[in-house]
């Protein structure tokens, strides 16, 4: 932010090579550029990318890049709160991202931001936000469904995930070296469909995780645990359609394309991504070749920490 210095990227948890949250956190570390912008250097920034399948940028990080970037040039003690985004072309990952920041407002309370991220001087993500000061007011909130089986009490997609053969799915090899730890209610897509869809006459559309990184952050700022949550939203969002199709992972990109187009999410209160969030979703429609996937995400205890939606091209037959 102007008045603070972003908390230090933390090294390696051990004396070995980083792992999966080590390499994230250095592509969230973002860096200057000179002489662009119209304030300077302050306005433009540039990151790498993590490796992703097919050598494209992963929509998830680009977005939680995005929102750093904005957070650098809002007033001290203002956390995004809000944002739209609308995921324009494909990244590569072997080339730099600028991040161009346009500030739009400043007013007593809240600040907006508009930031672009580009590559080879096009737009592959443009993204408006909104950031506020921490203000005392009115609550209410929708309560965590009763019942839910506790974390230690749910597979981890970990252990499924590492029982892949040599050269399997590349994105499922891609999620087996993530950052977070998911565990899903009822089992996850990543291997095979949901195996009950076709013993109930309504395909369901929803589905519950639990999610965290897989180790402690080790870092307080409460901005980089934000982007971290969209990072982590986006790779969820829209599982439940798959689920209602009787689709899994190993479907896409082969007999079914499928790419975010947009994301919006809102922050409600304070969150702590390397403890336990609990994602309940849905997916209310699916047509055209489009899919919107909802999320609320809750703490273990029940606090509701943000909201998010989702909608994305899936191709599946009609």
């Amino acid at each position: 932010m102007d008045a603070t210095t972003p908390d230090p990227i933390p090294t390696a948890a051990s004396d070995g090579p980083p792992d999966a949250l080590d390499r994230l956190l250095q592509v969230l570390d973002l860096r200057h550029l000179e002489g662009w912008g119209p304030r300077g250097e302050e306005d433009v920034l540039r990151g790498d990318s993590m490796p992703g399948p097919a050598n494209r940028a992963y929509g998830g990080q680009v977005l939680a890049q995005a929102i750093l970037a904005a957070d650098r040039t809002v007033p001290e003690g203002r956390l995004i709160h809000s944002l739209h985004g609308y995921f324009l072309r494909e990244g590569r990952v072997e080339e730099p991202i600028d991040f161009a920041v346009e500030r739009l407002r400043d007013g007593r309370s809240f600040s907006a931001r508009r930031t672009h991220a580009i590559q080879f001087g096009k737009p592959i993500l443009s993204m408006i936000a909104s950031f506020q000061e921490d203000q005392p007011g009115y609550e209410h909130m929708m309560p965590m469904p009763d019942g839910v089986p506790a974390p230690d009490e749910v597979g981890s997609a970990l252990d499924e995930l590492a029982t892949l053969p040599e050269g399997a799915d590349v994105r499922a090899q891609f999620w087996a070296d993530s950052a977070f730890e998911l565990r899903h209610v009822g089992g996850s897509l990543y291997l095979r469909p949901d195996t009950a869809v076709a013993d109930r006459r309504t395909p369901p559309a929803t589905q519950m995780v639990w999610m965290r990184t897989r180790r402690p952050l080790g870092i307080k700022e409460q901005a980089m645990h934000r982007a971290l949550l969209a990072f982590a939203c986006d790779q969820l969002m829209l599982e439940p359609a798959m689920r209602a199709a009787g689709k899994s992972w190993q479907d896409v990109g082969a007999s079914v394309p499928m790419a975010s187009l947009d994301h919006g999410m809102w922050w409600h209160r304070d969150v702590q991504v390397d403890e336990w969030m609990l994602f309940v979703q849905t997916s209310p429609t699916a047509q055209g070749g489009r899919a919107l996937g909802t999320a609320k995400v809750y703490t273990q205890d029940g606090a509701l920490v943000a909201s998010a939606g989702q909608e994305g091209m899936i191709r599946l037959p009609g």
